[in-house]
């Protein structure tokens, strides 16, 4: 095919219709936000629930949230800083910590609903895939999984926040093939490495190696783990503590109230009628004193 001369003269700029915003931005996939949104006509008004997973460099985002025309409306939120609150203290943004906050946002969904006795969801982490089932003829509540602009790698933390949600006792279709220990090319899954991952293995595994290879940057890297008193042996239990916590109470916790100093205040103050009257008596006064000083003269 030969060259084509481009032509973006007057009339293409006329025509031309640019990119809804969020697009622009390189914010939304709007290709998936479409199939994720969109309901069956014969299902009429019927929400279509999706489970929001964000990562950002200090936080883990899990939200229930369904879309109406002029936005979305979001139902229930967990977030990891809320986590300390439950004994995890440290390691806010890990794949542990993704799983604990996909646990505590499907328990206070739940309870929320009233359905957290009836849905109890996998009380033994194990790794093993699990899927919620109907109980006593009623369903599950569903969510489908939206990762936005995250790239779906097999292991992705955004598959523990997930996994979380599921072992929680909310139905989110899924398959076991992009969790951590599934194996592509023998078609495996090893639910025991994933389990392993849960707990955080990984990182007490390294936080060995760093300590016995170099202290000071052991140090350096784990200083919040020490100041809490967290260490490679114990940092399991933190976490099994934790889930423990989240599935007794997973209410969210009251912010304590700002202290606020005094109010600065750039005007003047308005003078009461007692007040006015004090002055003008006070000046009568100093008039009558003056006069009184005058005739005496």
């Amino acid at each position: 095919m030969g060259l084509v001369k481009v032509v973006k003269n007057k009339a293409y700029f006329k025509r031309y219709q640019v990119k809804l915003k969020r697009r622009r931005q390189g914010k939304t996939d709007y290709y998936a936000r479409k199939r994720l949104t969109v309901q069956d006509k014969n299902k009429y008004n019927t929400p279509k629930y999706r489970l929001i997973v964000r990562f950002t460099n200090k936080d883990v985002i899990a939200q229930i949230a369904y879309s109406k025309i002029e936005g979305d409306v979001i139902v229930a939120s967990a977030y990891s800083h809320e986590l300390p609150a439950y004994g995890i203290k440290v390691g806010l943004t890990n794949y542990a910590a993704g799983y604990a906050t996909g646990l505590l946002l499907a328990r206070r969904h739940l309870k929320n609903l009233q359905l957290d006795q009836t849905f109890k969801g996998q009380e033994e982490v194990n790794g093993e895939f699990y899927t919620v089932e109907e109980e006593g003829g009623r369903n599950p509540f569903k969510a489908v999984l939206d990762v936005g602009l995250a790239r779906t790698t097999t292991g992705c933390k955004v598959f523990a926040v997930m996994k979380g949600v599921a072992d929680g006792g909310i139905d989110v279709p899924h398959s076991e093939n992009r969790f951590f220990g599934y194996d592509s090319e023998s078609k495996k899954y090893d639910a025991e490495a994933h389990r392993d991952r849960i707990f955080g293995k990984h990182v007490a595994e390294y936080m060995r190696n760093l300590k016995e290879e170099d202290e000071d940057a052991y140090k350096r890297q784990f200083s919040k783990f020490i100041a809490n008193g967290v260490s490679a042996d114990n940092l399991e239990e933190m976490y099994k503590k934790g889930h423990e916590a989240i599935r007794a109470n997973p209410d969210r916790k009251p912010k304590p109230a700002k202290k606020t100093g005094e109010q600065k205040r750039f005007t003047a103050k308005k003078i009461t009628l007692e007040k006015r009257r004090e002055r003008v008596a006070e000046k009568k006064a100093l008039l009558l004193q003056l006069k009184a000083q005058q005739e005496a003269m």
